[in-house]
């Protein structure tokens, strides 16, 4: 009887270490709100996983939250959109490689009464320019994420150092931006993909896009072993080997919302 109930718990704890090896092979991956609002971790993780079987937790935040959360070493891996972030980011020790995964572009929304007429502008320069002139709401999101950093060199490009009670410092991801200026009747930036997926335009139309400057970049980073060495490194370069490989990157290109393609795989 001992002998037999020996036995059933060495069985209990071999099943339980084996479910918790299992309940481990997972990653942490620190990104963006456009990445995760738009829908398309949903679509292509799934798909990771399946050929892996390692799944993926996102942290969904502003760029620059999530290289804060990657420098702690509370992410095992980082997908972002700030190539000269990401970039210093390398450079200063805290990853060890930086690969191109995708690309889309930022555009600018607002009102369709329109009334910077941005529309009829030829560059973001001179769209950006005619929006402080006017001196029209504009909502930012104000949160040091990527799309914010490419905003402030927006205006910058333009000329324009942006102040006033027009200009709207939310502190707020895109989805939630994209909420507030459609409750304002106000301009906003956005990555496309956002806008694309976003269900609650209002008033809101697309008025500017086109323009080279607003080329959106995303890259994913695989952190520092020697900073970090409790990080899942060999999951996390799975991951990133899978997003730059070619069925990663068909994937990124199968993903769509209402037919349209939003992110553009460019892994070189």
């Amino acid at each position: 009887m001992k002998r037999t109930l020996n036995l059933l718990l060495a069985g209990v704890t071999s099943l339980g270490l084996a479910f918790s090896a299992c309940a481990e092979d997972y990653i942490t991956l620190a990104s963006t709100t456009s990445t995760e609002n738009s829908g398309l971790f949903d679509a292509i993780i799934p798909q990771f996983k399946e050929t892996t079987g390692i799944d993926v937790r996102v942290v969904a935040v502003g760029t620059g939250q999530a290289f804060e959360i990657a420098r702690r070493g509370d992410a095992d891996s980082l997908l972002v959109h700030d190539t000269a972030g990401e970039k210093r980011f390398v450079e200063n020790g805290f990853a060890s490689e930086r690969a191109d995964v995708m690309y889309n572009d930022f555009v600018l929304i607002g009102p369709a009464s329109d009334p910077a007429n941005i529309a009829e502008a030829t560059t973001a320069a001179e769209a950006f320019a005619a929006i402080a002139n006017a001196q029209a709401p504009f909502a930012s999101r104000g949160d040091d994420s990527g799309t914010n950093r490419a905003e402030l060199r927006l205006w910058k490009n333009a000329g324009v150092e942006p102040e006033g009670d027009w200009y709207r410092e939310l502190g707020s991801g895109m989805g939630p931006t994209l909420n507030t200026a459609a409750a304002m009747d106000a301009y906003v930036m956005s990555d496309r993909a956002t806008w694309v997926a976003f269900g609650n335009p209002r008033n809101l139309k697309l008025l500017f896009e086109g323009d080279e400057i607003m080329f959106n970049q995303y890259g994913s980073l695989l952190l520092s072993e020697e900073k970090h060495p409790h990080l899942k490194h060999d999951m996390a370069q799975q991951w990133h080997n899978w997003l730059i490989s070619d069925d990663g990157q068909q994937a990124i290109a199968n993903f769509k919302v209402n037919g349209q393609q939003l992110f553009f795989p460019n892994a070189k």
